[in-house]
């Protein structure tokens, strides 16, 4: 980094440097973008096969929501508003249609901006299903990662600086050394993490960190982060500053919880909202964890593809058919998939949680429904996160985009599996009146759904009986 920023460590107050480092040119190329909090220099690089045909990520022109607005800037289309406070990150998530409600704020030192992070002065970080905002108080960028169909998560820079022409700078390589690795599936992705951290925002390695998805005990979430929101008798580590490894071994979880105002833990003011909202929490850890497995599934898919166009006429392939090499990769990514759209290993909820901001309600209002109503987005948040156990992230780009043979595996065994044909371990939580429930909501929400619909279902119509409305 060729810039200083000193940081109070008590107040989290910003020094002059850190002001002056807006009008200093920035090596970007020499920083990891990071929207949510991981350790960087605890991952190990998965190699770069990406780089390679068929997928040559870095070489392949994006078409994710991010690349598309800044073509329409370059079209003058669209614009771009810098306000004094808050330079373009306003107008940025209006353009993005990113909500201001999705607002979650992390204090932990887990950013390439980390000079100008701590507990006073926490990062901001919004979301919609496509696209990743991350937003320091007097940074010098907004960071950005957007969900590309065939290349998975692209990672972008926006200068906050009032510009005529605003740019957004597409990062990869120093971005992939974090940003893919075992803990994305060997994709480029998402990682949301869980640190145990000091007053200054430091984490303390040596008390052990945790990967965070819909999978994860309750107790091990949200270190490093703040919590506003309800949560009855469970407890987490958000909100919770923590001395030394030793009291992490022993910690008070009772201090960062229910907690529903954090304005006395830094300025809220400062930020567009008061909250980091406990909902909004829960359906990111899900939502990047299937993304990366939507990602990955794309891109084996395509390399097993590749290989069998290589090799396939050797080996006599016969027309319109595939090798059994080719199905087995497709299964191996495609069954993960299928088991994460259907929640098979989500923890359950002990206790009833409710956010402290509106996004529930604003998330649920996007829809689709069926003719009853019902909708993939709507919350449980007694027992588990969402009412009806099938992930919203059907609708994505991303999903449509899969290769045809990994799509049509998936919808095969979402039939298997919500016909009642396949009824093995892994999804014995999903009751009939589950499976009945989704299955009708995807006929008539996801027109694809239906269209791999088995014969014997179409000779059977879907009973309209009993299923939860």
């Amino acid at each position: 980094m060729i810039f200083r920023i000193s940081t109070d460590p008590v107040h989290g107050t910003v020094r002059p440097a850190a002001r002056r480092s807006r009008r200093v040119a920035l090596a970007l190329g020499s920083m990891g973008l990071l929207l949510v909090p991981f350790l960087g220099a605890a991952l190990a690089q998965s190699g770069d096969d990406f780089e390679q045909a068929p997928i040559s990520y870095s070489k392949s022109q994006a078409v994710d929501p991010i690349a598309r607005l800044q073509e329409q800037l370059d079209k003058k289309q669209a614009t771009l508003k810098y306000d004094a406070v808050h330079g373009y990150l306003p107008s940025v998530l209006q353009q993005l249609k990113v909500p201001v409600s999705s607002q979650m704020l992390v204090f932990s030192k887990t950013s390439f901006q980390r000079d100008l992070i701590s507990p006073r002065a926490p990062r901001a970080i919004y979301f919609n299903d496509q696209v990743y905002v991350g937003s320091v108080r007097n940074g010098p960028v907004l960071e950005f990662t957007a969900v590309d169909p065939q290349l998975g998560a692209v990672f972008y820079t926006l200068r906050q600086e009032p510009d005529k022409t605003p740019k957004f700078v597409r990062q990869t390589h120093e971005c992939l050394s974090c940003h893919s690795s075992a803990m994305t599936r060997g994709v480029p992705g998402h990682v949301m993490r869980s640190v145990w951290t000091d007053r200054t925002g430091m984490p303390l390695l040596e008390a052990g960190t945790f990967l965070t998805t819909d999978e994860s005990p309750f107790t091990e979430r949200w270190g490093g982060w703040y919590v506003s929101g309800t949560h009855g008798d469970q407890r987490h580590m958000g909100n919770l500053i923590t001395h030394s490894a030793a009291q992490a071994a022993n910690p008070n979880l009772d201090a960062g919880a229910n907690v529903t105002d954090l304005k006395r833990r830094f300025d809220a003011a400062a930020y567009l909202s008061p909250h980091s909202d406990l909902v909004a929490l829960m359906v990111i850890e899900h939502q990047a964890h299937i993304q990366n497995l939507i990602t990955r599934a794309n891109y084996e898919t395509r390399r097993a593809m590749a290989y069998e166009a290589a090799v396939g006429k050797d080996l006599g392939v016969p027309p319109g058919g595939h090798l059994d090499s080719t199905h087995s990769r497709v299964k191996s990514v495609g069954e993960p998939l299928v088991q994460a759209l259907l929640f098979t290993k989500e923890t359950a909820l002990t206790a009833p949680v409710a956010g402290s901001a509106p996004f529930a309600r604003e998330f649920a209002a996007q829809g689709p429904r069926d003719r009853r109503g019902r909708s993939l987005r709507a919350f449980d948040l007694k027992q588990r996160l969402f009412r009806y156990p099938c992930s919203y992230t059907i609708y994505s780009e991303a999903f449509d985009g899969l290769p045809d043979l990994a799509r049509e595996y998936v919808y095969r065994r979402l039939w298997d599996v919500l016909s009642g044909k396949d009824t093995g371990a892994e999804y014995a939580r999903l009751t009939p009146a589950d499976r009945q429930a989704i299955r009708e909501i995807l006929l008539e929400t996801k027109p694809e759904f239906g269209k791999h619909r088995p014969s014997a279902e179409l000779e059977a119509p879907a009973d309209s009986g009993s299923a939860t409305p």
